[in-house]
C-alpha cells in the first residue's frame, strides 16, 4: 500500500493481503480498519472511497493491516468488541466478548435478581449488561488475573455502573463472603487437547487462563458446583455458559451439589450453550 492510493484501492489492496494469510473475512476486516485508521465510522467508508488517503491514514492502516495479516484479532486493534448493544473496552488481557454468550444474559433476564455474582468477570461483559439491563440491581464481579479486574472496573466506569458493580480479584469464590440471588459465570472450559484446534486469533493472543484448565475443561465447574450452594440464597439460580459437548456433564454435577431444575438452554446455532440450575428453597 505504497504511493498514492485511494481509499478504494487500499482498502483492496488490504483485503487481497488478508486473505492470502488466510483471514475468514478479509474484506469486512479491511473495512472496519479502513475506518478505524481514518477515524470515522466504518458506514462512511464508502463517502471516501474515490478520495486519496493522506500519508498519516495510509501508514495507520498498513500498520494496523500487517497486524491483522498476523492474526492479531479485530478487536484488540480496534480496542473495543460489542456485545449485547454495548461497546466493551478490550486488550489481550481480557477474553473477547462473544455473540453465543448473549444466551446467558437472555436467560439472566428472563427472571428477577437484585444481588448478582459473576465468576470470571473478564472484560465485564456479562455483569456490566446485566446491571445496566436491571437498574435496580447490584453486583460482584471476580477474577484471578489483576489486569482483567482493571480492565472489568474501566467497563462499568464506562457503562455507568460503577456505583452499582463491585470487582474483586479472587480465585472463584475464595475472598467472596453474602449470598446472591444470581451467580453467572463463563469459566474456562475447552479441554487442553482442545486448543490446538482454536484459530490464531484466539489461541495466540487472548488469555490462555481464560480458555483452558489444562486438563479435560470440567475443572472449573467442579470448583463452582461445590462451593455454589454455600453462596446462593433459597431459590437463588445459578447460570454458567458451557462448551456444545459438556451439558450433560455439568448437569450431573449441580445434581450432585444439591442444586436444582438443572436445565439446559441452547444459543440461536442451536448448540447447548447455557446450564441453570436453582438453590433449594
Amino acid at each position: 500500500m505504497n504511493g498514492a492510493l485511494t481509499a478504494a484501492q487500499a482498502m483492496a489492496a488490504a483485503t487481497a493481503r488478508l486473505r492470502a494469510a488466510g483471514v475468514a473475512d478479509p474484506a469486512r476486516d479491511a473495512r472496519l480498519l479502513l475506518a478505524h485508521a481514518a477515524r470515522i465510522e466504518a458506514s462512511r467508508v464508502t463517502l471516501i472511497a474515490p478520495e486519496d488517503l493522506p500519508p498519516e491514514i495510509a501508514e495507520r492502516y498498513d500498520h494496523l493491516i500487517a497486524l491483522r495479516a498476523i492474526r492479531v484479532p479485530v478487536s484488540h486493534l480496534l480496542g473495543e468488541r460489542e456485545f449485547y448493544g454495548r461497546r466493551f473496552r478490550v486488550s489481550g488481557d481480557v477474553l473477547d466478548p462473544r455473540p453465543e454468550t448473549e444466551a446467558l444474559i437472555e436467560a439472566a433476564l428472563s427472571e428477577p435478581f437484585d444481588h448478582v455474582l459473576d465468576l470470571g468477570v473478564g472484560s465485564g461483559c456479562i455483569l456490566i449488561t446485566l446491571l445496566a439491563e436491571r437498574r435496580s440491581a447490584s453486583g460482584l464481579g471476580v477474577d484471578l488475573s489483576e489486569a482483567a479486574c482493571l480492565q472489568a472496573s474501566a467497563n462499568a466506569v464506562l457503562h455507568q455502573v460503577q456505583d452499582r458493580a463491585e470487582i474483586v480479584q479472587s480465585d472463584w469464590f475464595g475472598n467472596i463472603d453474602g449470598l446472591f440471588d444470581l451467580i453467572v459465570s463463563n469459566p474456562p472450559y475447552i479441554a487442553r487437547h482442545e486448543m490446538d484446534a482454536l484459530s490464531p486469533e484466539v489461541r495466540e493472543h487472548e488469555p490462555r487462563m481464560a480458555l483452558t484448565d489444562e486438563g479435560d475443561g470440567l475443572n472449573a465447574y467442579r470448583r463452582i458446583a461445590a462451593s455454589a450452594p454455600d453462596h446462593l440464597a433459597p431459590g437463588g439460580r445459578i447460570l454458567v455458559e458451557i462448551g456444545p459437548t459438556q451439558a450433560r456433564d455439568v448437569c450431573a454435577l449441580f445434581d450432585a451439589a444439591g442444586l436444582v431444575s438443572t436445565t439446559v438452554i441452547p444459543d440461536l446455532d442451536g448448540r447447548d450453550r447455557v446450564v441453570g440450575a436453582k438453590m433449594p428453597r
